[in-house]
């Protein structure tokens, strides 16, 4: 007896999701068992778990010539995600059952037929649901992650043979495997931040504050130089703090980053802007996203909507920072393959600190420099200029001194609840001004919208003049110092930046390269 049947699957190429129907035919050849459409290894490999996990559920697969072809067949298709959707279209291409053709099956076998969860559901379930597909089988360890998307209809299985009932099959034939609700607690697996560090612990460093004020308001990038101690890598793990919580749809562009990479925090969405601060021997892969077979999100697509934060960032290599330039600028990492090439969500703010050089103690009274000029000029060469120009601030974070030390204790600094509601009212305003242009921050402001419709008047910005002409700014740079000083006039609640606004501003975009 021969036949034919029909389920469907997803394909994931980075974080975009393809619908793949899974196609069973038997025919009346020798027994065989063939999946085509450019499988993998995982996908060929399902061959085996399901003939184990059929039998173990009470079924067997026919013993006749099985081929199963994912299409489209120009896709690359991988993982192991697609063994149930294929167990479900033999097994109905048999007679067996009655699986539904509309159904999108996402979850792997275990050889004694249970269904174990599998990562990136939360973006493939997104992908079907906008194919017009919203009926989802997943893993129960997966189901408060499919649930997430809007207008999904989730169905949670522990073990083939559950589904097997479901889809017609008698269950007097199947091996009653019993099914035991392992307790879940929602909160281990849910985003819980830890207690966010607060602005509150920062004792002096005025300018300081005020960059990363700037910073979180207008979305713009920033590097902090300073001797140890000076609280650079504290004003830097502040930053999320005073950031605004990420929409509807960032919170779903987030955690399908996560969901993609397995973190177990994506049974909820994540709402507040992440932080990613990898140490300075990260390879470029990890920063950028790779690895052998599907390429997975790297650490600067886990900071997207959030920030990245390089300590020691001359420590890093050279080449490892310079691979963030092309992000800085789309907001995208597009990692090529043989067969494919995958793009990720990048767009995050970079926070970079550094010492003076390489002892550290360059700079200030009482210099105890001990470094050669040499030493020096090799510790800030790993920052190349193009990479530096892409920073909108930059500052000298000097040490703090005995007397803002105790000073402090009488009076605390202000936290960061009262900075994040002045952040707020900035970008407020910003999406009153930007909103019909199609942008959000300041810091996405096109050029020549900056020159043309939104360019201060000529009085405020001489000083920009004075600077190119002297070469101290870049055309690139020129465009930076106006997206600060409209960021310090939202700030302000000013109509448009004055002369006073693109003046500070200059000085946050050269005060370190002057």
């Amino acid at each position: 007896m021969s036949g034919f049947a029909r389920t469907k699957s997803v394909a994931l190429v980075g974080l975009a999701g393809h619908v793949v129907d899974v196609e069973a035919d038997i025919g009346q050849s020798l027994p065989a068992f063939s999946i085509i459409g450019l499988p993998d290894q995982a996908v060929n490999e399902s061959r085996e778990r399901i003939r184990a996990a059929a039998r173990n559920a009470g079924v067997k697969l026919p013993a006749r010539k099985i081929t199963v072809n994912l299409s489209p067949a120009t896709l690359p298709k991988r993982g192991s995600h697609f063994d149930v959707a294929v167990v479900m279209a033999v097994l109905t291409a048999h007679g067996a059952i009655r699986a539904s053709a509309d159904t999108v099956y996402l979850a792997e076998l275990g050889l004694d037929g249970s269904l174990r969860p599998v990562r990136g559901v939360l973006p493939a379930v997104h992908a079907a649901v906008l194919n017009g597909h919203p009926r989802v089988v997943v893993a129960r360890e997966n189901y408060e992650e499919a649930q997430l998307v809007s207008g999904a209809e989730v169905t949670a299985v522990s073990h083939l043979a559950e589904l097997l009932v479901m889809s017609g099959a008698d269950p007097q034939l199947l091996r009653r495997v019993p099914v035991v609700d392992k307790p879940t607690d929602a909160r281990a697996h849910a985003y819980d931040p830890i207690d966010t560090p607060d602005l509150r612990d920062v004792v002096g460093q005025i300018e300081g504050r005020q960059a990363l004020e700037i910073a979180a308001a207008g979305g713009h990038h920033l590097m902090m130089i300073g001797p140890p101690g000076a609280g650079k890598t504290m004003l830097a793990e502040r930053l999320p703090g005073i950031l605004p919580d990420l929409d509807d749809h960032q919170s779903l562009e987030v955690t399908s980053i996560h969901s993609l990479r397995g973190d177990s925090r994506c049974s909820e969405l994540i709402r507040r802007p992440p932080l990613q601060a990898p140490h300075h021997s990260i390879t470029t892969p990890a920063l950028c996203g790779g690895g052998s077979g599907v390429p997975r999100p790297g650490a600067i697509s886990l900071a997207h909507r959030g920030v990245l934060f390089l300590d020691e960032a001359p420590e890093f290599e050279r080449r490892v920072l310079d691979t963030l330039r092309q992000p800085l600028e789309s907001g995208t990492v597009t990692i090529a393959r043989s067969q494919n090439v995958s793009r990720y969500p990048a767009k995050f703010q970079l926070v970079l600190a550094a010492n003076p050089c390489p002892c550290g103690q360059a700079g200030g009274a009482g210099n105890r420099c001990t470094c050669t000029a040499q030493q020096r000029h090799r510790y800030f060469n790993k920052l190349s200029g193009p990479l530096v120009d892409r920073v909108d601030l930059q500052l000298r974070v000097p040490a703090v001194t005995y007397q803002e030390l105790n000073s402090a204790l009488g009076i605390p600094p202000e936290d960061s609840a009262a900075v994040a509601s002045r952040v707020r009212a900035a970008r407020d305003a910003q999406h009153d001004r930007l909103a019909r242009y199609g942008v959000q921050l300041n810091s996405d402001i096109p050029g020549a919208l900056l020159r043309k419709t939104l360019a201060p008047d000529r009085a405020a910005v001489h000083s920009l003049k004075k600077a190119m002409d002297n070469h101290t700014l870049t055309a690139r740079g020129y465009i930076r110092v106006l997206r600060i000083a409209w960021t310090l006039a939202d700030l302000a609640g000013a109509g448009s930046p004055t002369s006073d606004h693109v003046q500070l501003a200059l000085f946050f975009k050269t005060t370190v390269t002057s």
